[in-house]
Protein backbone atom coordinates (compact mmCIF):
# COMPACT_ATOMS: atom_id res chain seq x y z
CA UNK A 1 0.00 0.00 0.00
CA UNK A 2 1.68 3.08 -1.13
CA UNK A 3 2.37 5.92 1.80
CA UNK A 4 -0.58 8.25 0.36
CA UNK A 5 -3.49 5.21 0.23
CA UNK A 6 -2.62 4.14 4.12
CA UNK A 7 -2.79 8.32 4.58
CA UNK A 8 -6.24 8.43 2.96
CA UNK A 9 -7.23 4.84 5.46
CA UNK A 10 -6.19 6.49 8.26
CA UNK A 11 -7.85 9.80 7.80
CA UNK A 12 -11.07 8.04 6.77
CA UNK A 13 -11.05 5.60 9.66
CA UNK A 14 -10.21 8.78 12.20
CA UNK A 15 -13.31 10.45 10.38
CA UNK A 16 -15.61 7.86 10.85
CA UNK A 17 -14.82 7.45 14.70
CA UNK A 18 -14.95 10.78 15.13
CA UNK A 19 -18.31 11.19 14.07
CA UNK A 20 -19.71 8.23 16.41
CA UNK A 21 -18.65 9.84 18.89
CA UNK A 22 -20.61 12.80 18.70
CA UNK A 23 -23.23 11.08 19.79
CA UNK A 24 -26.68 12.84 19.19
CA UNK A 25 -29.13 10.46 20.05
CA UNK A 26 -30.12 6.94 18.81
CA UNK A 27 -32.31 8.24 15.91
CA UNK A 28 -35.33 6.82 17.13
CA UNK A 29 -36.05 9.86 19.65
CA UNK A 30 -34.30 8.50 22.58
CA UNK A 31 -31.68 10.78 24.23
CA UNK A 32 -28.09 10.00 23.50
CA UNK A 33 -26.11 7.90 26.28
CA UNK A 34 -25.25 9.46 29.35
CA UNK A 35 -26.73 11.76 32.07
CA UNK A 36 -28.98 10.04 34.83
CA UNK A 37 -32.07 7.70 34.52
CA UNK A 38 -34.36 6.89 37.83
CA UNK A 39 -36.84 4.68 37.56
CA UNK A 40 -40.20 5.44 38.46
CA UNK A 41 -43.51 3.52 38.56
CA UNK A 42 -47.10 3.61 39.50
CA UNK A 43 -49.05 1.08 41.95
CA UNK A 44 -49.49 -1.83 39.66
CA UNK A 45 -53.35 -1.88 41.05
CA UNK A 46 -54.26 1.34 39.81
CA UNK A 47 -53.89 4.06 42.96
CA UNK A 48 -52.89 7.25 42.91
CA UNK A 49 -49.51 6.83 44.13
CA UNK A 50 -45.53 6.51 42.61
CA UNK A 51 -43.59 3.89 44.69
CA UNK A 52 -41.15 6.49 46.11
CA UNK A 53 -41.74 10.08 47.05
CA UNK A 54 -37.95 11.30 46.87
CA UNK A 55 -35.76 11.04 43.67
CA UNK A 56 -32.30 11.96 43.82
CA UNK A 57 -30.15 12.97 41.00
CA UNK A 58 -26.78 14.89 40.17
CA UNK A 59 -26.95 18.15 37.74
CA UNK A 60 -26.79 17.54 34.05
CA UNK A 61 -29.21 15.42 31.73
CA UNK A 62 -31.80 13.64 33.69
CA UNK A 63 -34.50 11.26 32.60
CA UNK A 64 -37.25 9.91 34.42
CA UNK A 65 -38.27 6.68 32.97
CA UNK A 66 -42.17 5.47 34.21
CA UNK A 67 -43.78 2.55 33.94
CA UNK A 68 -47.24 2.37 34.58
CA UNK A 69 -48.65 -1.29 34.17
CA UNK A 70 -52.16 -0.61 35.57
CA UNK A 71 -55.29 -0.12 33.28
CA UNK A 72 -55.26 4.03 34.63
CA UNK A 73 -53.55 6.25 32.72
CA UNK A 74 -50.63 7.83 33.96
CA UNK A 75 -47.93 10.34 33.67
CA UNK A 76 -44.61 11.90 35.06
CA UNK A 77 -43.80 15.71 35.25
CA UNK A 78 -41.08 17.74 36.96
CA UNK A 79 -41.84 21.74 37.85
CA UNK A 80 -39.77 24.03 39.74
CA UNK A 81 -36.85 26.42 39.14
CA UNK A 82 -38.05 27.78 35.77
CA UNK A 83 -38.72 23.95 34.89
CA UNK A 84 -41.92 22.61 33.78
CA UNK A 85 -41.69 19.92 31.55
CA UNK A 86 -44.13 16.41 31.00
CA UNK A 87 -44.91 13.31 29.43
CA UNK A 88 -48.06 12.13 27.59
CA UNK A 89 -50.31 9.64 29.38
CA UNK A 90 -49.38 5.80 29.29
CA UNK A 91 -51.39 2.61 30.37
CA UNK A 92 -50.22 -0.58 30.71
CA UNK A 93 -46.81 0.46 29.34
CA UNK A 94 -44.09 2.81 29.77
CA UNK A 95 -42.49 6.37 28.63
CA UNK A 96 -39.89 8.27 29.70
CA UNK A 97 -39.29 12.30 30.08
CA UNK A 98 -35.63 13.63 29.72
CA UNK A 99 -34.82 16.83 31.09
CA UNK A 100 -31.51 19.35 31.75
CA UNK A 101 -31.54 20.14 35.32
CA UNK A 102 -29.72 22.42 37.81
CA UNK A 103 -28.79 21.94 41.20
CA UNK A 104 -32.13 22.50 42.97
CA UNK A 105 -35.00 21.10 44.41
CA UNK A 106 -37.72 20.02 42.05
CA UNK A 107 -41.62 18.28 42.42
CA UNK A 108 -42.38 15.25 40.75
CA UNK A 109 -45.87 14.66 39.86
CA UNK A 110 -48.62 13.10 37.61
CA UNK A 111 -50.67 15.63 35.74
CA UNK A 112 -54.27 13.23 34.79
CA UNK A 113 -56.71 15.86 36.70
CA UNK A 114 -57.00 14.44 40.37
CA UNK A 115 -54.00 12.32 40.55
CA UNK A 116 -51.66 14.69 41.86
CA UNK A 117 -54.24 15.85 44.55
CA UNK A 118 -54.59 12.00 45.72
CA UNK A 119 -51.02 11.72 46.34
CA UNK A 120 -49.11 11.48 43.28
CA UNK A 121 -46.48 13.34 43.83
CA UNK A 122 -42.34 13.83 45.24
CA UNK A 123 -39.34 15.58 45.66
CA UNK A 124 -36.75 15.68 43.52
CA UNK A 125 -33.32 16.28 45.04
CA UNK A 126 -30.40 17.55 41.63
CA UNK A 127 -27.47 17.87 43.56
Amino acid sequence: MTRRALTTVITLLLLVLGLSACGGGDGDGEPAAGGTTLELATDPGGGFSFDTETLEAPAGTITIHLTNDASVPHNVGVEGNGVDEKTDTVTNGDISLTVELERGEYTFYCDVPGHREGGMEGTLTVS
